[in-house]
């Protein structure tokens, strides 16, 4: 929509609040509401202006002032809020040069993508990322000099068996590691989740499917279709907002944190990638699983600079927590048709070249989606424009192969450090078409350096158990 088609829809769906929300340099919607009355053509053109030095990972308070630049085309009515109220979605610029914010999450991606261009190798990055999360009864914590804890809880936990419960307590929990398409009475959630979809569906996002998902204690997944680079970074924000409402709406709470639960699975987001040019799809072809010696390079790219990714795709210490050796975690550097047990599984649902793509598995939904959508393409085209070799399939059990063998596969990093220490020695590849710049990589990397310190101060409850009389 134009702004005055946006202001004609506000009009006639007697819209009386305008939301502007923008995404921190971490990954998370920041918002403020104006009055219906504030909405006018101009603001489009002028902007917005807001304290930048009061966002994580943004401006220094001497030059804070920053602008906001509505884009008409992510209107659409916020199903939560109790006044009729329209969401827009807005882009960080300088109040003086009107140049696109370099640490703007936002702008990276829409440079990603003028970037993708500008090499001639594709036009369009399509992503489809497969998100999954925990829906919670409660969840309480707390840290302090002297102590700390967590407790969450879940009505289908299998801790949960003999609890008295009112009305009786009738069973069906979900043991641990069979929540995978259970129906109901033991999926007690499939409301929820369907709940869920129709008001992702209401706000124009598509949606493909939604399950339960492996873990006990109300682990689901909704997945979207495929999107172009941007606009799904956009779709993933959204994604969370909706997800996360429905659920406080019904007295449940949502993490997408990668691993809360100890012994289950954790959350992973593995995302789908493909690219295109004129229409055609670019990773259909006669090499190994049906790939084109193109996809090849791509998968080449990405396992070459994984280990960097992984700052970006797995950007939390908790995440390390999920990326474990000998739990099933996609932490094997390799790439294989089917197997589930590599990091890069390429698909063979349809044989359509249209569906011809590749499946990132170690990323989970604490990342920032622009932030790791775009990387994952940098390191794709890397691997293109080097013609880098991937390396054989691997097409066996990895969780199976002998220790000595084993150690010929490389694997992600152990921990956010690890990670950050593989980002700031390999980050030129992202620095292509100035889409991310030394600046932004520095400052994230010192932002999850900071993060890593806070864990590694304060004592964990579980050495007390391990310890306490050494």
């Amino acid at each position: 929509m134009t702004p005055k088609e946006i202001l004609a829809f506000c009009k006639q769906k007697d819209v009386k609040l305008v939301d502007i929300k923008f995404c921190d340099f971490l990954g998370t919607w920041q918002h403020f509401t104006l009055p219906i009355a504030e909405l006018e053509e101009e603001v489009f053109e002028a902007g917005l202006g807001f304290d930048g030095s009061s966002i994580r990972g943004w401006k220094s308070i001497e030059a804070s002032d920053m602008l906001l630049l509505l884009d008409p085309s992510t209107a659409v009515l916020d199903p939560f809020p109790a006044v009729t109220t329209l969401s827009l979605v807005a882009d960080a610029v300088d109040t003086i040069t009107r140049e696109p914010y370099s640490r703007d999450p936002r702008n990276i991606a829409r440079k990603a993508e003028a970037y993708l261009k500008q090499t001639g190798i594709a036009d369009t990055a399509f992503v489809g990322p497969e998100a999954e999360f925990f829906i919670l009864d409660e969840i309480r914590y707390g840290t302090d000099a002297c102590g700390a804890f967590y407790r969450l809880d879940s009505s289908e936990g299998i801790w949960n068996s003999s609890r008295e419960e009112a009305g009786g307590n009738l069973g069906n929990k979900i043991r641990h590691k069979e929540g995978y398409f259970p129906v109901s009475p033991a999926d007690t959630q499939g409301d929820l989740r369907n709940e869920m979809v129709m008001v992702m569906k209401e706000c124009g996002l598509r949606v493909e499917r939604e399950h339960h998902e492996v873990a006990t204690a109300g682990q689901a997944e909704i997945d979207l279709r495929f999107n172009r680079l941007v606009e799904m970074a956009d779709d993933m924000l959204l994604y969370k907002y909706i997800v996360k409402n429905v659920a406080k709406r019904r007295g449940k709470t949502v993490t997408f944190m990668p691993k809360p639960l100890f012994g289950d699975n954790g959350s992973g987001m593995h995302v789908h990638m493909s690219l295109w040019k004129k229409g055609k799809p670019l990773f259909a072809g006669n090499e190994y699983a049906g790939l084109s010696p193109l996809a090849l390079h791509f998968i080449g790219g990405i396992l070459k600079h994984a280990k960097a990714l992984c700052a970006f795709c797995n950007p939390t210490v908790n995440s390390y927590k999920r990326l474990t050796p000998g739990f099933e975690a996609p932490v094997n550097l390799a790439y294989s048709s089917r197997n589930r047990s590599a990091a890069i599984r390429i698909p063979a649902y349809s044989p359509s070249p249209k569906a011809k793509r590749i499946e990132y598995r170690p990323p989970d939904p604490a990342a920032n989606p622009y932030l790791a959508f775009s990387a994952l393409m940098l390191a794709g085209l890397d691997g293109i424009q080097n013609r880098i070799d991937p390396g054989d399939p691997l097409d066996k059990n990895i969780y199976e192969l002998p220790p000595a063998e084993l150690k010929k596969v490389p694997s992600v990093p152990a921990s956010l450090g690890e990670a950050c220490d593989a980002l700031a020695k390999d980050h030129e590849f992202l620095l292509k078409g100035d889409v991310f710049t030394d600046d932004v990589v520095e400052t994230w990397i010192t932002l999850k350096r900071k993060e890593q310190d806070q864990i590694r101060l304060r004592p964990h409850p579980y050495e007390f158990h391990m310890y306490y009389d050494c």
